[in-house]
């Protein structure tokens, strides 16, 4: 049974992305690095390093993706503030990783609500902008 809720919510995560403006898109990754940073922490917590290791990794990977859309043409000095906030972001989860740090995925679980809560405040009148490649 709990692969079959797995399978649909990837399915239905999925089909949320495909239908979902780029402002949506950046605002369920940023969820999603941040549930995943939290879940690694209970990981941490039970002392399970296969999970927390899967966990951190996928959250390395959303943050990655966030990087990888920045704009640094259009954005400019924010674009480029946001992407040193992803590295770092990154580093601090590497180092959770390693060291089983969860003061360090609370650090980036932190900085990524701040971004999203600024993310969240934007109008919605801007929020079908340019298309997300």
């Amino acid at each position: 049974m709990r692969g079959s809720l797995k399978a649909y919510n990837k399915v239905n995560i999925g089909a949320q992305a495909a239908e979902a403006s780029p402002h949506k898109i950046v605002q369920m990754l940023l969820a999603g690095a941040m549930e995943k940073s939290l879940r690694a922490k209970l990981a941490i917590e039970q002392n399970d390093t296969a999970k927390k290791g899967e966990l951190i990794g996928r959250s390395i990977e959303i943050i990655a993706h966030l990087q990888a859309a920045l704009d640094h043409d259009k954005g400019g000095e924010i674009s480029d503030n946001l992407s040193a906030i992803y590295a770092y972001a990154t580093r601090r989860l590497s180092f959770a990783n390693v060291n089983n740090d969860t003061e360090a995925l609370l650090e980036v679980v932190s900085l990524l609500r701040t971004i999203k809560e600024g993310w969240d405040a934007i109008p919605p009148e801007f929020h079908q902008m340019d298309k997300v490649s």
